[in-house]
């Protein structure tokens, strides 16, 4: 946990569940999926706990699949290829991020995302967002060789943005991402707003901070670090 006479570096985030509201998208894609099967939709709350968890949870969830059922292969790959074109239609950054993005920015601390997100998703869904050349670190799996929960996609944005881990700190809503930052040597807050499945409870991730919605992280952070 930081100490309050420790200054504020930068501001990383998972993108899915943290920075975005990308539920909504996903849940159309996969309905549509389960209609070109000829399946009845789903229920929103029952699929949007998913999300953070990728394409594969996603399909075995919708379709009552095991990871290693066959299908799952086909229906992940057309899951991908409706997404692709459907990634940023009623997408939006969660209430309160676009406010703290521009006092970070305003408070010369730079920020970035550290995400499980596939690079030729995450890059085109925040081009369509206007966030790409807002963020100062854009990490996604193909850049390392350690997704998160291992640190070192964490350790890369901290690297590009030339920020110490330990005047840093990470948000994330799943327990992946407290335990990435954590063993990065970052602060964590988890964002008990995002998407976390009905069987987890995240006091077990032992992160630093919680905010219950987007909004609450700004004055978090001032609060931790003396800014205004």
């Amino acid at each position: 946990m930081p100490q309050s006479d420790t200054r504020l570096q930068s501001v990383l985030f998972d993108l899915d569940g943290t920075l975005l509201d990308t539920a909504p998208d996903f849940i159309w894609v996969i309905n549509r999926l389960l209609a070109e099967e000829q399946h009845s939709a789903l229920d929103y709350e029952a699929l949007r706990a998913q999300v953070s968890n990728g394409a594969n949870a996603m399909v075995c969830t919708a379709f009552n699949l095991p990871q290693n059922h066959p299908r799952v292969a086909r229906l992940r790959q057309r899951f991908l290829d409706i997404y692709l074109e459907h990634l940023a239609i009623e997408t939006r950054p969660f209430d309160g991020i676009m406010p703290l993005l521009d006092w970070l920015e305003g408070n010369a601390i730079p920020w970035g995302i550290v995400t499980n997100k596939p690079e030729l998703y995450t890059h085109k869904l925040l081009h369509r967002l206007e966030l790409h050349h807002r963020a100062g670190s854009i990490i996604c799996p193909e850049q390392v060789r350690e997704r998160k929960p291992h640190p070192e996609s964490i350790w890369l944005a901290c690297q590009e943005l030339g920020c110490a881990p330990q005047n840093s700190v990470y948000v994330g809503d799943h327990s992946r991402d407290i335990e990435a930052g954590q063993r990065a040597g970052l602060a964590t807050i988890a964002a008990l707003y995002g998407y976390i499945g009905p069987d987890e409870d995240p006091r077990d991730w032992r992160s630093d901070h919680n905010v219950d919605h987007a909004d609450a992280i700004k004055p978090l952070l001032q609060s931790l670090y003396r800014l205004s």
